[in-house]
Order: C-alpha cells, then structure tokens, then sequence
C-alpha cells in the first residue's frame, strides 16, 4: 500500500503545482486586458506624466513622446479629438491622419497616449468648431473672438484604461 501511497502523492502535488501555475498566467492575462488600444499599437512602458511635458519640451518646438493623464474632454460628435490636463491648461490631442476615433464616454478615463507634441496656433473657426463639438452653449461659442497659441498633440497609438 506505502508503494502505490508515495507516487501517487508526488503526482498529486505535481498536478497541483501545474495549476496554480496556470492562473498566474491567466492573471497576467487579465491584467495586459485592461487597456483598450486605438490607432497603432503602443504598450504601456515607458510614459511620462503628462504634467512634465511643459518641462520636456522646453528648447524644442516638437517632441516625440509617450504620456499618460486622464481625458478632460472629448469630442461628442465623433470621438476625433480629446483633452488632457498638462499643468494648469488642457492640451487637444487629435488623431494621426484622423485614422481613429476614442469613445465620447472617456472623460475622467486614464489614457497613455504616443505621438508628437507640438505648440500651434487655432484659429477662432477652429475654437469655436471645437467648442461646438465639446457641446458647449451658443453664448460660450460667441465669446471666442481671439486665435490662440497652444500646446498641441498629434497621437498615432492611444491605449484606455477599461473598468474604471
């Protein structure tokens, strides 16, 4: 009976230790499943606080990076332009070659955007079409009367974080 005991008992443990191999994989799984990719493939490693690119972009008029914030706003008409808070101002964030949209339920979700950073300047057409897409009221819309310089972003990847 202790001949057939012992092996049994190691196969038993073997089989054991196979499972819960398993579901640590399917936990590594789940967690690369939280984000949602839009436009190019991006991963998440590697991105900055989008409160330093102020600071980054300091002495360059462009620059290619990698950000992570929290959506402010984002177009209700089709999805093709979001806002992320950067220091004390919010930056527009559009879409390479309009090749992508983002949910219009993302505001206060976490995105990590990849692209080129940029200052530009917008036209009062374009603030108030922009204004006019974020839902905002026709007095609202009226009080634009001046271009603006901005920081700007152009993303060719976005990922969102789902489940939040």
């Amino acid at each position: 009976m202790k001949k057939i005991f012992i092996p049994l008992s190691l196969a038993l443990l073997c089989f054991v230790f196979a499972c819960s191999n398993s579901s640590k994989e399917n936990a590594d799984a789940t967690a690369v499943a939280k984000w949602s990719s839009y436009g190019d493939t991006i991963t998440a490693d590697n991105s900055v606080e989008a409160a330093e690119l102020t600071a980054k972009l300091a002495g360059h008029d462009s620059l290619n990076v990698k950000l992570h914030a929290k959506v402010n706003e984002v177009c209700q008409k089709k999805g093709c332009w979001m806002t992320i808070p950067v220091g004390d101002k919010s930056m527009r964030v559009r879409f390479k070659d309009y090749g992508f949209f983002m949910p219009k339920d993302c505001s206060g979700k976490e995105v990590i955007i990849e692209g080129k950073a940029f200052y530009d300047t917008t036209t009062v057409e374009m603030l108030k079409h922009y204004a006019h897409d974020g839902g905002k009221s026709e007095d609202e819309i009226a009080k634009i009367t001046e271009p603006e310089i901005d920081l700007s972003f152009e993303a060719h990847g976005v990922l969102l974080k789902d489940g939040e």
